[in-house]
């Protein structure tokens, strides 16, 4: 028996053996048939995450026409140029009227426009601008010098009521508030104040028939335009019996076709300034803007004109008496409004629209448009940064404003608590004219503050933030201290201030920093540097210095200021405007204004944090509409290619 059963199991042990192979063969079939199958699902669902889409979200035909259609935002609320502080109305401003010099969309740069050149004095401080013979108004009359003093005073009167006054502010004898109500408007055929005062010497236009030619490309930063219809660089005559007047305003008529322009601080990009559509001239007194009800049939000098204007949109057609209309292609441009950015979408899907700008999209809706090629996100010109109270020490010491500069990793603020909808600020301009750039340094900014007195962060007073009542600012803020608290051993009370109070807060100085945002209507780096860097306090002859409140909760003992660092910030923003607007050089704690980026990076009067970004949809057809960080598309180089055709995508697989 037992032989038997050893024999059984030996059997059954050679039966294994001998089915073995087969059914090997029948698992490594099935384990294949699985990994076939799991390389198959998994790789189905990865384009469900991802799916491959359309070059571009919608692909519709050219119009026939050479017809753009626009939707930008709502009806524009007005057509005055004064008043064009942001889209829709700047964009149909730039249309339909023309200042002395334009900003070209690709590069920034200020081009001829009205003014066909352009040249400054040595130092910067005085611009001379030449205007073209063949620059008319939609009435055939001629754009003159006088038109452009003219508007300027208007600027001056209105004051208050311009959203950009910051522009205007180094410009000689712009007037402050109080003494905008004692000007009175000039009438339209009133002689330039300025044309009995002492002329200046302009015997450098004289000497230099070709103003822009590669020798001053220094000076005015422009290309070497020639145009036979310019007037001629003579020097005017002198009049007789001269005698000395006060000049009132620091822009003049030298003579019909020649505008000179006086400055408070040099500006070597100010050709770059007068392109924004504030300085664009208006025919007449502009009495015509003052109705309710918008009026198209205003006299212009643009490439564009209106020609009608309803509930539905605003229709232009090429000006005829443009002087350049011959390399204007577009016929006709409708903006078309939106009441929100899906319905701008839907027309945009239908065919109805070939661009949009200046559409409020939900963050929903720009990661499901990102992947297409008519979707572009553009870094947008305004800056959200910290102001510090350099009175208070420690903080009128540089050293501690760079060790909380550079001790913040902006990265992380801008894809984690924007969402990545803004762009790290590593400067103060979101231009990329030059290579300046702070550095995020910990150990840097450790030494900083060990240098300062205060090492591993030992005694270093609690720093008080003022932010606004907002969401998003409260977690950056609250994101900021953290990194602070980490990096540097330094503690922040975060004080949240509701938007009407942070002006007050500010002129007060009860901060240590001070959450700001500004918007940078210009690519004009000293207009910039004085719309951001205000100064604060009022120096005159004697010592002025104002004992600044304690921290707003009373915590924090601050230590005695480095006295070999000196405070910048010396002037009050109304006394420094009334001393810019009388004409005077203005001054700071160390005799300095910053004026350029490169000072501010050196001084870090305030920390940079993020630049917001843009957002736009257009056709493919559609050539030389280009977005540009100031928002600042040009309708005079639009194209569009009416034989375009969506790619055949057979043909590329």
């Amino acid at each position: 028996m037992k032989d038997e059963r050893a024999k059984g199991r030996k059997g059954e042990r050679a039966g294994k053996r001998f089915f073995a192979p087969n059914f090997t063969f029948s698992l490594f079939r099935f384990f294949a048939f699985s990994l076939l199958f799991s390389v198959v699902f998994f790789t189905a669902c990865s384009e469900l995450e991802t799916p491959k889409t359309e070059p571009f979200y919608a692909e519709t035909a050219p119009p026939e026409k050479k017809e753009f259609r626009w939707s930008n935002g709502k009806l524009p609320k007005s057509f005055d140029p004064a008043l064009a502080s942001a889209a829709p109305e700047s964009d149909l401003v730039r249309a339909v009227y023309e200042g002395l010099t334009d900003t070209d969309p690709k590069t920034l740069q200020a081009v001829p426009a009205v003014a066909s050149e352009w040249i400054a004095s040595d130092d910067f401080r005085t611009w001379t601008f030449k205007l073209r013979r063949d620059a008319k108004w939609t009435n055939g009359k001629a754009v003159t010098a006088e038109d452009f003093v003219r508007s300027w005073k208007r600027l001056a009167a209105m004051n208050e009521k311009i959203t950009h006054r910051s522009l205007l502010k180094n410009i000689v004898g712009m007037p402050s508030e109080k003494e905008s109500e004692k000007i009175k408007l000039p009438d339209a055929n009133t002689e330039s104040l300025f044309s009995q005062l002492p002329l200046q010497n302009l015997s450098a236009l004289q000497n230099q028939s070709n103003a822009n030619s590669s020798a001053n490309v220094t000076k005015t930063e422009t290309p070497n335009i020639a145009n036979a219809n310019a007037a001629p660089l003579e020097p005017p005559q002198k009049p007789k019996n001269e005698t000395k007047a006060k000049v009132e305003y620091g822009f003049k008529a030298v003579n019909e076709f020649t505008l000179e322009v006086s400055l408070i601080e040099p500006d070597k990009d100010f050709p770059r300034l007068v392109a924004h559509p504030i300085f664009r001239p208006v025919f007449g007194d502009g009495k015509e803007f003052e109705a309710e009800k918008l009026n198209a049939n205003i006299v212009t000098n643009g490439a564009f004109k209106i020609v009608s204007f309803a509930a539905d949109g605003i229709t232009l057609d090429r000006s005829e008496s443009y002087w350049n209309k011959d390399e204007v292609e577009l016929e006709r441009v409708r903006f078309v409004p939106a009441e929100n950015a899906e319905k701008a979408l839907e027309s945009y899907r239908k065919g109805d629209l070939d661009a949009i700008t200046n559409a409020n999209f939900e963050p929903l809706a720009l990661k499901l448009l990102q992947p297409f090629d008519d979707f572009q996100r553009t870094t947008h010109s305004a800056l959200n940064f910290y102001e510090f109270n350099r009175k208070k020490a420690p903080f009128d010491d540089r050293r501690i404003r760079e060790a909380l500069a550079i001790s913040i990793q902006r990265e992380r603020l801008t894809e984690g608590e924007m969402e990545g909808a803004t762009k790290p600020a590593f400067n103060f301009l979101p231009f990329h004219d030059k290579d300046l750039k702070l550095t995020q340094d910990v150990e840097k900014a450790k030494n900083l503050l060990a240098a300062a007195g205060f090492p591993e962060g030992e005694n270093f007073p609690k720093v008080f933030l003022v932010v606004n009542r907002n969401d998003v600012q409260q977690r950056i803020a609250r994101s900021v201290a953290k990194m602070w608290r980490d990096n540097l051993n330094v503690e922040t009370e975060i004080v949240v201030k509701e938007n009407s109070e942070i002006e007050t807060v500010r002129q007060s100085g009860e901060y240590d920093l001070l959450r700001r945002g500004i918007v940078l209507p210009t690519s004009d780096e000293t207009a910039n540097m004085i719309a951001i860097f205000a100064p604060q306090k009022k120096i005159n002859n004697q010592e002025n210095k104002t004992e600044m409140p304690n921290p707003p909760s009373g915590e924090g003992v601050n230590p005695k200021p480095n006295p070999a660092e000196k405070p910048l910030d010396e002037l009050t923003p109304l006394a420094a405007e009334e001393k810019h607007l009388s004409g005077e050089t203005l001054e700071t704690g160390d005799g300095n204004l910053i004026l350029t980026e490169e000072e501010a990076i050196v001084e870090f009067p305030a920390i940079p944090l993020y630049f917001p970004t843009s957002y736009s949809l257009v056709k493919p057809y559609i050539q030389g509409f280009d977005i540009n960080t100031l928002d600042a598309p040009s309708l005079k180089t639009v194209r569009i290619d009416n034989n375009w055709q969506p790619k055949n995508k057979k043909s590329e697989s």
